[in-house]
């Protein structure tokens, strides 16, 4: 990803797109629980947020609003997504807690995991799905690895 670009390059660039009731909410969601930061911003002609792409540390995300002629939908707000988002994040217990604050709902608290990661699992007022996740201690032998 270069400076002046919020775009990764290359074939490998995979970029999860999240599709919103709310576009605008979820971006504030995600400054407010993630601290992603906006990078671009697309509007329709009655001001509404369409598309907005954001950066989580290296990693990029698009916002994208439900539009009638596209098949995609927002999931339900009930935390069943097939589709769940993976962040890894600094300090996990502040992230949930912000994230709550913001709206979201615990879905999994935040525990140790044996692969040498703390996760909780949450949805957002969206009803997009995260592992919140902190990278702890590697793993020591005879530990699995991290999935």
């Amino acid at each position: 990803m270069s400076a002046d670009s919020p775009m990764a390059r290359g074939p490998r660039a995979v970029i999860p797109m999240l599709v919103c009731r709310d576009a605008a909410s979820e971006v504030e969601f995600c400054r407010a629980a993630l601290g992603a930061v906006e990078r671009a911003r697309r509007t329709g002609p009655d001001g509404r947020l369409v598309h907005a792409t954001l950066t989580i540390g290296e990693a990029v995300l698009m916002v994208h609003g439900e539009f009638p002629h596209l098949a995609s939908r927002a999931p339900e707000a009930d935390g069943a997504s097939p589709v769940v988002v993976v962040v890894y994040v600094e300090d996990l217990d502040a992230a949930i807690a912000r994230a709550v604050a913001a709206g979201a709902r615990v879905l999994l608290p935040a525990a140790n995991q044996p692969w040498g990661d703390r996760v909780g699992r949450i949805v957002d007022p969206a009803g997009h799905v995260w592992n919140v996740s902190a990278r702890l201690d590697a793993p020591s032998a005879g530990e699995p690895s991290r999935p």
